[in-house]
């Protein structure tokens, strides 16, 4: 039921200029402090602590968002795949240390995958043993932590792909996440449908979601109201999911997040 309650995205040292906001609400956070190699090198510790200081007197639902330069969840060099998962093992382990109940990581499926599937038999069916391979025990390490890895769209077509991916695990530990810019871009670009179909499909795997506009040409993560994404339509599939996602603003000009509230509260979308 509309309003929905909204949170954002930010870096530890960035949650003081929106901790009023933020905390007065216990609004959902995702700390985007442990996104590259450096971050999960000799700095996680330092991270970790400033990450809880940040956090501290904050009792809502907290996320981060995983690695992902360099780290194809669908890699298909062997040696190289026991490397992607360690990478993504040691971001559960600060998730875990800061009390985090999520993960994002990025999805493997492009335009080219959706054009080419069916083209050579064993394609997809190849695809998700890899995928398999590289996220198995990480699948597994979050249901041992109660920690959801919840896989974002990024030039996927069809989100039904996403979903049957999430299926495949059977398991409680990985959902989905839908970036709005995203499926939006993938709209213009690549005939993908409309942002309300991606949540709608989602359905109960839903887990989470980027709130982002852009203006169908770049990924801009623009504050809501400055780019195309159909906004009411959106928000309207949001209040019927009923697995009650994490909602978080992800712009790149983080002073933006009131206007972006400001926006969508004016909908009467967002409280």
């Amino acid at each position: 039921m509309l309003p929905l309650k909204i949170g954002a995205c930010l870096r530890a040292a960035e949650i003081s200029d929106h901790r009023a906001w933020l905390f007065d609400a216990q609004r959902d956070i995702e700390l985007q402090d442990f996104m590259t190699h450096a971050a999960l090198g000799p700095e996680r510790h330092d991270r970790i602590a400033a990450a809880k200081m940040a956090l501290a007197g904050h009792s809502g639902r907290v996320g981060i968002h995983g690695p992902y330069e360099g780290l194809d969840i669908d890699n298909k060099d062997a040696e190289l795949r026991p490397l992607i998962t360690a990478r993504f093992l040691c971001a559960l382990e600060a998730a875990e240390a800061i009390g985090a109940r999520q993960m994002v990581l990025h999805s493997p499926f492009r335009a080219w995958y959706q054009n080419n599937r069916l083209a050579s038999p064993g394609y997809a069916e190849a695809k998700l043993a890899r995928i398999h391979t590289v996220l198995g025990p990480v699948v597994k390490r979050a249901e041992d932590a109660g920690i959801t890895i919840v896989i974002e769209n990024i030039e996927d077509v069809d989100p039904a792909t996403r979903r049957a991916l999430v299926d495949s695990f059977a398991s409680p530990a990985i959902a989905l996440s839908i970036d709005t810019g995203h499926a939006q871009l993938a709209r213009r670009m690549s005939g993908a449908p409309p942002v309300d179909y991606f949540v709608r499909d989602a359905g109960v795997q839903l887990a989470h979601v980027h709130l982002q506009d852009v203006d169908g040409h770049a990924d801009r993560h623009w504050a809501p109201g400055e780019g195309e994404v159909e906004w009411v339509a959106v928000f309207r599939a949001l209040a019927d999911c009923a697995s009650a996602p994490h909602l978080v603003l992800e712009l790149h000009d983080k002073t933006q997040i009131p206007q972006g509230f400001a926006y969508l509260q004016g909908l009467g979308l967002a409280e």
